[in-house]
């Protein structure tokens, strides 16, 4: 199976997210601000990468986890996966979309627009490392219900 999970930019929450599922970062605790910007993708993306799935790494599963940037409504790009998946005679449950964008908040935001949009890194990074320091329990909640729902219900294609 093929997660992704994506949000505005695809360089913060859905990083964080991605790199949760992993255990990039820890479950039993808040990772030091250093720790969120090491993570690799983190803050790190421009806004021409938005739309393309980024491979972050294989799950205990085997499941390929990637990040996504997607600017526009979460439906649209719901749309186009099934719409791909169709076109291709993809089964449905080769991949799951999961939209990290409630896990944002003012912070993350201001930070990643001066980081990534005005260029301003050395402002923004550390903005936006403390956001999702403050968004990271809603983040993890997230993941975690993903990692469930895939133990409750093995999803992988030819099972």
């Amino acid at each position: 199976m093929k997660i992704f999970y994506h949000c505005f930019g695809g360089t913060h929450s859905s990083v964080t997210a991605a790199a949760i599922h992993l255990g990039l970062l820890p479950r039993d605790r808040l990772p030091t601000a250093e720790e969120i910007i090491a993570v690799p993708f983190f803050d790190r993306r421009d806004t021409r990468q938005q739309g393309c799935p980024n491979l972050m790494g294989k799950d205990e599963r085997g499941d390929e986890i990637y990040v996504l940037g997607w600017p526009g409504r979460p439906q649209v790009i719901e749309a186009i996966f099934a719409g791909l998946a169709g076109v291709f005679s993809l089964p449905e449950n080769s991949y799951k979309l999961v939209d990290v964008r409630s896990g944002v908040n003012l912070m993350m935001r201001m930070g990643g627009f001066l980081s990534r949009r005005l260029g301003l890194v050395a402002l923004g990074r550390p903005l936006v490392a403390r956001g999702t320091r403050r968004a990271y329990r809603t983040i993890l909640e997230l993941v975690l219900t993903v990692k469930d729902e895939l133990k409750n219900t093995d999803s992988r294609p030819g099972q």
